[in-house]
């Protein structure tokens, strides 16, 4: 009976002890995290989707962790991509576009699409509520960088309205990105075309005033895309995977939630803009319906943008754009990501 009981005790104690080990575990058991090296060409509140899928988790729960690192310029956000120093980059796919013409054979890929509108905004020194682009003759308009999209669809847009660039306007392009805001405020300049929130911002220290969306004003193109060297995306499939499975969430995230609430959850990214105005700036963005509702890209709208970039003297013929794009990863984040 003595031993009887012993082994019961024994058996007893070898069950908890089993049981334990395994709860324990699950309990510890953690998701594999890949880091990646990500280059974003600005901070703005135009790449929306992306900063929600950081907020809200949607890189983690895909198993990825970026290290963010703020290039000022498409040109640069590219060359680190090139270069290696980057994995992946967001930003103007012009940049795709030069570098295959280099004739480099690992050239850049775009694999999801962030914007499908310019997202800069035409700022004036006095509030304009019947502007009309025809009116811009004659005046001096800070610009953008030459080559970059920015600058290319303003001169389209304003081309588009009866206007030559060269010749109707006084046209500056020689300023740094981050020095335009302060230029206008301190010159003569009667207009800015600027990004969010810099615009907004601009206009709450009354030093401007909102008066026209070039996005508006222009056609639906791949404005700003997420692209990878071509041996990477061949490397790391499941990479570029969960990362655009990530990127299709957060635009889910914004379809389906009040600007106020997206505000609030990606504000940690502008903590000089108060929520107020990032929600002013995500309803205007909604306005002009400046984030497709996936990040598939079409050819048609790439080969829009390669003409805008033709138009502005930078590109002698077009690129097949089906080179230079790949959807297989976006269709399969819209085929098994319940909306």
């Amino acid at each position: 009976m003595k031993k009887y009981r012993l082994f019961l005790i024994f058996t007893l104690i070898f069950t908890i002890t089993l049981s334990s080990i395994a709860f324990t575990g699950c309990g510890t058991k953690e998701q594999k995290i890949t880091k990646i090296n990500f280059v974003e060409v600005v901070r703005s509140i135009f790449y929306a989707p992306y900063y929600v899928a950081v907020n809200k988790g949607f890189f983690k729960e895909e198993g990825l962790e970026l290290k963010i690192t703020t290039a000022q310029g498409s040109d640069k956000a590219a060359t680190a991509v090139v270069s290696g120093q980057a994995d992946i980059g967001l930003q103007g796919p012009e940049t795709t576009v030069y570098v295959y013409n280099e004739g480099k054979e690992d050239y850049l890929i775009n694999f999801a699409q962030c914007t499908r509108k310019d997202g800069s905004f035409l700022v004036g020194k006095h509030p304009e509520p019947n502007f009309k682009w025809e009116s811009l003759k004659g005046k001096k308009i800070i610009g953008g960088r030459p080559g970059g999209m920015p600058e290319m669809t303003l001169e389209y847009v304003l081309k588009e309205h009866g206007i030559d660039p060269k010749k109707d306007v006084n046209l500056v392009t020689n300023l740094q990105f981050t020095a335009t805001a302060g230029a206008f405020m301190r010159s003569d300049a009667d207009y800015v075309a600027l990004f969010e929130p810099t615009a907004s911002l601009v206009e709450k220290e009354k030093g401007g005033y909102v008066v026209a969306s070039i996005g508006a004003a222009g056609h639906d193109v791949p404005y700003t895309t997420f692209n990878a060297r071509k041996s990477y995306i061949e490397k790391h499939p499941d990479i570029i995977q969960h990362f655009t499975n990530a990127i299709y969430k957060g635009m889910l995230y914004i379809k389906l939630h009040p600007s106020k609430q997206v505000a609030e959850d990606i504000k940690s990214f502008f903590p000089d803009a108060d929520v107020d105005l990032i929600a002013t700036v995500i309803d205007r963005y909604k306005s002009i319906n400046a984030w497709g509702t996936t990040p598939q890209m079409k050819a048609s709208d790439f080969d829009a943008l390669q003409k805008v970039i033709i138009n502005a003297g930078e590109l002698k013929k077009m690129v097949d754009s089906n080179i230079l794009i790949d959807n297989r990863f976006s269709d399969k984040a819209i085929n098994t990501i319940k909306k």
